[in-house]
């Protein structure tokens, strides 16, 4: 394979910081202009972050799995297993261990998830930069962990908070706060580390990486502003879902379109022509879609929105077998992109990754 182009960013320099920096900049503006917000959190934070980002970017999946032919007939059995298996465990769960447990499992796997994609941006940054080294990649993996582990665990010793990932009571408590403590001081010499080996590159006049640095720096300050600074719903939806979603969505929408011309299906379909009309046509179907799933939580379950979605209907009665059901997205969503993204077999990815990751 044609060795992949050393360049210190994953998109371009625009996209990147489009991708990366906006969200932070964005979301820590919005928190430091607004430092009185309601409990509970605000209409347009939800609309904003969950609706338009969380549960949209959940379905851009489709993209470059069930909207793409291809890739159904290289994994059938992959796609056909993963919702259907999803929603028997999860109704399983929700029925014998009780609506906590589930709720408490899907946000560990979610926890789980969040954390390992900044992970992969940092080890797809390195392989952007040609970056080999194995002391430079213990030392990039620590920090991008420390950078968000430390403050899932001060939260976890400092529960309860104002927020939750889900649900009240999803995250247990009982650590103890000198696990934080420990973690704190792990958390600093990790990035220490990092930021001793980037001057010392810097030194020796080696190519700067600004992409790296800029999602550590983002990531770093995001999870402790969203989680150990500020203590409300909206402080973590804004720095939780800006920052996961949005790069998410720009990575799906670049190989999207780069698979598009030679795998015909609905989804290239949506993304050929210009950019610009098929970002337009990618956020328009996410939206429509988020907004449908949303309306079926709110009309069958939470009824907390009836200005949105319009009223709903009593259907508590067949809540283990409805919210496993609606949950099934999100798990998918889960479970799919840690399998989709190793380039070692996927022929596409690694042809996306030589060109270059131009949206």
């Amino acid at each position: 394979m044609t060795a992949a182009p050393r360049a210190p960013w994953i998109f371009s320099p625009a996209i990147d910081l489009l991708a990366f920096a906006l969200p932070a900049l964005a979301s820590l503006g919005v928190l430091a202009a607004a430092p009185e917000r309601p409990a509970g959190g605000s209409e347009w934070v939800w609309v904003s972050g969950v609706l338009l980002v969380d549960v949209a970017h959940v379905w851009s999946t489709l993209f470059i799995t069930y909207l793409n032919p291809a890739e159904l007939r290289r994994h059938p059995e992959r796609y056909a297993l993963v919702p259907a298996a999803g929603w028997v465990v999860g109704v399983l769960a929700y029925s014998l261990a009780g609506p906590i447990w589930f709720w408490r499992g899907l946000a560990y796997l979610a926890v789980f998830h969040f954390v390992r994609q900044q992970y992969g941006w940092m080890m797809l940054y390195r392989a952007r930069s040609a970056e080999r080294d194995r002391a430079g990649q213990w030392i990039d993996g620590a920090a991008i962990y420390a950078a968000t582990l430390y403050p899932l665990i001060w939260w976890h010793a400092h529960l309860p908070r104002s927020f939750d990932w889900f649900v009240p009571g999803d995250f247990p408590r009982g650590l103890p706060l000198d696990a934080a403590l420990v973690a704190g001081v792990i958390y600093a010499a990790c990035l220490a580390a990092y930021a001793g080996r980037a001057v010392v590159q810097a030194w020796r006049r080696e190519p700067v990486a600004w992409g790296k640095h800029l999602l550590l720096l983002a990531t770093a300050a995001t999870w402790y502003a969203g989680i150990v600074f500020f203590d409300d719903d909206d402080a973590f939806t804004l720095t939780n879902v800006f920052g996961h979603g949005i790069p998410y969505a720009v990575l799906v929408f670049s190989f999207a379109r780069h698979t598009a011309p030679r795998e015909p299906g609905w989804g290239a379909r949506l993304l050929g022509g210009s950019a610009w009309a098929a970002s337009v046509r990618f956020l328009g179907s996410l939206w429509l879609i988020a907004y449908a799933e949303e309306l079926l939580w709110d009309r069958s379950l939470w009824h907390d929105r009836p200005h949105l979605f319009g009223e709903g209907f009593d259907l508590s009665s067949l809540e283990a077998w409805i919210v496993p059901l609606l949950a099934v997205p999100q798990l998918t969503h889960y479970v799919l992109d840690g399998l989709f993204w190793r380039r070692a077999d996927n022929a596409n990815l690694r042809s996306w990754f030589v060109r270059g990751a131009t949206p």
